[in-house]
């Protein structure tokens, strides 16, 4: 199915669309649930104001992002690294420092 220069508003349930390309889409105010976006790639994207909770983001890259304002809570941060440093090891130094 090919949609182009439409504006239409899409209820998908139970729906197999991998591979599907979106570009230049305005999926703003969309919401997403039991949806597996594994291997998906997301460039010059604009994800403000973003929710996510729930959800597996092992082995997710994030690269030349604007993170300002980032929340992060009650999260397993197992392995997360931050340019390449232990998130583990900055919250030990963190913590060593205040004592």
């Amino acid at each position: 199915m090919k949609l182009h220069d439409v504006t239409e508003m899409l209820y998908v349930n139970d729906a197999n669309l991998s591979g599907s390309r979106f570009n230049d889409v305005n999926l703003s105010g969309a919401k997403f649930k039991k949806t597996n976006l594994s291997g998906a790639v997301m460039v010059d994207a604009n994800l403000s104001g973003w929710h996510v909770s729930d959800a597996d983001l092992s082995g997710a890259r994030i690269a030349a992002s604007n993170l300002t304002g980032l929340e992060i809570s009650d999260c397993r941060i197992d392995g997360m690294t931050i340019d390449g440093v232990a998130v583990s090891d900055l919250f030990a130094a963190y913590k060593a420092r205040r004592m």
